[in-house]
């Protein structure tokens, strides 16, 4: 049985809510996407929530909403997917990157004040594999310089932070909810805010920058039938069967969190006194953990390791190359060395499997997988 870093739960309540929503009528642009948006504000702390086709999309507009353009610096950290960069390069911006710490694995806010210039807009902290940064002194920091925070909340739906939702801070936040995300919607993201304004903008740019409110007409209404463009907007919306079965995937929310705690727990105490480095969790985070990363010793060959777990039918993987070494970003001027502790740390990391259906004997063949290859 081969067992992946990651995958979807999906029960029959989930095929339920999906069926059912296809005998509604209603595919697109119909009443559960207000429902999930809901759900997803009471999840996260958050007054308003836009849900779109994916991550990426979450990201982009939400690049926009911020202004970003031309001449403006962004803050990122190295070790993400691309898209929490890319976003910036969408908008005409210049991503800058900060090296994260060696520990948590998590963007260095000493490393970001270091970065911040007269033209830093933005700084997108990214909640790495679920653990959570500190975003109280994000919102400090970004208070003092006059700076948006766009929190990368991809891997942490269901976290906390000294008990406060990630929503509940100022900016914006993203999420995601691809199949090996805590929860799914097949491919889908949302955008969450307390900035009303930024939420108006945000409906409006998901549909082609177009707004039926009358309350935001340039001109006068002349009937039923009209509508106004007042972005450039884009085709960013999602389907109502996939906020269906993301309303049905939010019930079992405390499931999937309690199971991922345990998991990580397991982990956690059975790979003491092995020569590997484990992601240590901030105090101030209580997070869902996404992923669970392990960071070999720099002596150790990381790809044959790699390669024998792969060979047990475990399928490992690596999160993530720094995106500044990408070719294109390479092509672009990045050069090795810029954030050698993200550099040092994707050179000995391997990523295990984590989530919520694993059993027990799936969980413990990965741990003693590891303890004989690491032997």
């Amino acid at each position: 049985m081969f067992i992946p870093y990651g995958t979807q739960y999906l029960d029959d309540d989930d095929i339920t809510a999906v069926v059912e929503n296809l005998k509604s009528g209603y595919l697109t642009t119909g009443p559960k996407i207000a429902e999930f948006e809901e759900e997803l504000c009471k999840t996260t702390g958050a007054k308003y929530a836009v849900a779109v086709s994916n991550g990426t999309a979450a990201l982009h507009l939400a690049a926009l909403a911020m202004g970003i353009c031309h001449g403006d610096e962004v803050i990122v950290s190295p070790l993400t997917f691309a898209a929490s960069s890319n976003c910036i390069l969408y908008c005409g911006g210049t991503p800058v990157f900060a090296d994260i710490d060696s520990d948590t694995m998590l963007l260095d806010i000493e490393e970001v004040k270091k970065k911040i210039t007269p033209r830093t807009k933005a700084v997108i902290p990214v909640h790495f594999g679920g653990e959570l940064c500190d975003m109280d002194a994000y919102s400090k920091l970004a208070e003092e310089h006059n700076i948006t925070l766009l929190q990368d909340c991809a891997h942490s739906i269901g976290g906390n932070i000294r008990a406060k939702g990630q929503g509940e801070y100022s900016g914006l936040q993203i999420w995601s909810f691809h199949p090996v995300k805590t929860i799914t919607t097949g491919e889908g993201g949302a955008i969450t805010t307390n900035d009303e304004e930024i939420y108006k903008k945000l409906l409006r740019l998901r549909t082609h920058g177009i707004t039926r409110d009358l309350k935001q007409y340039v001109n006068e209404d002349e009937g039923g039938w009209y509508y106004e463009m007042l972005d450039l907007g884009f085709n960013y919306r999602i389907t109502d069967f996939q906020c269906a079965l993301g309303l049905s995937q939010l019930k079992k929310m405390p499931r999937f969190s309690k199971r991922r705690a345990e998991i990580v727990a397991y982990y956690d105490s059975s790979f003491i006194g092995l020569p590997i480095q484990m992601q240590k969790s901030p105090e101030w985070s209580n997070p869902t953990r996404h992923l669970y990363t392990i960071r070999v010793n720099e002596k150790m060959n990381r790809r044959d390791i790699f390669d024998k777990l792969r060979s047990k039918n475990i399928g490992v993987n690596v999160h993530y190359i720094p995106v500044y070494l990408l070719p294109y970003y390479k092509n672009l001027g990045f050069n090795q060395g810029l954030c050698p502790i993200a550099e040092d740390s994707y050179n000995r990391m391997i990523t295990l499997p984590l989530y919520p259906s694993m059993t027990d004997e799936m969980v413990e063949y990965v741990i003693s997988s590891v303890k004989e290859v690491l032997s």
